[in-house]
């Protein structure tokens, strides 16, 4: 089975849609999606989200449905250094690194940092929801491998966000979520897949074909846009920095 995941296009999160040039990416997307075979798709309840499905969906005569778990991860957390709340992927890297914890898969949600606010709990709602429809397409989670009840070639597509797409990498893969939000950037209406692979009679394991993938932009001369992504060096003071 194929699990493709894909980030909505470039945000005006003061509308929760798509600003111009996201429209745009939106379009060049359902192109690119329009001529796979895909047995269902699932979409986050945010509008930005919804907006880039709505193109792909309308150019294939086809519903999705929304699932309350796949919105971005909302779960703010305290900063030690000024008080303040903050998502928990907006650490500086000379913070966050310095905490072996976050490293670790199993102890990441355990610092004070990701105890004072719902992380384990929303990161739990995102695990279960994925189980159960991993599990309706024949995919039963089994530790952490998934019991291959009804093995197929079928492919499922997600419209969400960057957030909740490492929280559910982190699950399907054994990482940290913590290193997947700071050590990957998924530009908008970018492309992830994931593949079964059963070397074993009944037992699946998704592996990652590719991560953030946006092919579809660069062939029509799309540029990227920014959104995701920090300064790339200091002295870039037009990118953000905070």
């Amino acid at each position: 089975m194929k699990l493709i995941i894909i980030r909505h296009g470039d945000p005006d999160y003061t509308i929760d849609s798509l600003t111009e040039k996201g429209w745009r990416e939106a379009e060049l997307l359902s192109d690119r999606i329009a001529v796979m075979r895909v047995k269902e798709f699932y979409v986050s309840p945010f509008g930005r989200a919804k907006d880039t499905a709505s193109l792909t969906l309308k150019k294939m005569n086809r519903e999705g449905k929304i699932l309350p778990w796949l919105r971005e991860f909302i779960a703010p957390v305290v900063d030690e250094k000024t008080g303040e709340k903050r998502l928990p992927w907006d650490y500086l890297p000379a913070d966050w690194t310095a905490v072996k914890e976050y490293y670790d898969n199993n102890l990441w949600h355990t610092t004070p940092v990701m105890q004072s606010g719902n992380v384990i709990d929303e990161a739990m709602r995102v695990y279960s929801g994925l189980n159960e429809i991993l599990k309706e397409h024949g995919y039963e989670r089994e530790g952490n491998l998934y019991r291959a009840n009804r093995p197929n070639n079928d492919t499922i597509v997600l419209f969400c966000h960057f957030g909740v797409q490492c929280v559910m990498l982190g699950h399907l893969l054994g990482i940290s979520p913590m290193v997947l939000w700071h050590g990957l950037c998924a530009a908008p209406s970018s492309v992830t897949t994931l593949v079964t692979e059963e070397r074993r009679d009944g037992i699946a394991y998704f592996r990652m074909s590719s991560f953030g993938d946006i092919s579809h932009l660069y062939t029509a001369g799309e540029e990227p846009a920014f959104a995701g992504r920090f300064c790339e060096t200091y002295d870039n003071m037009d990118e953000r920095h905070d």
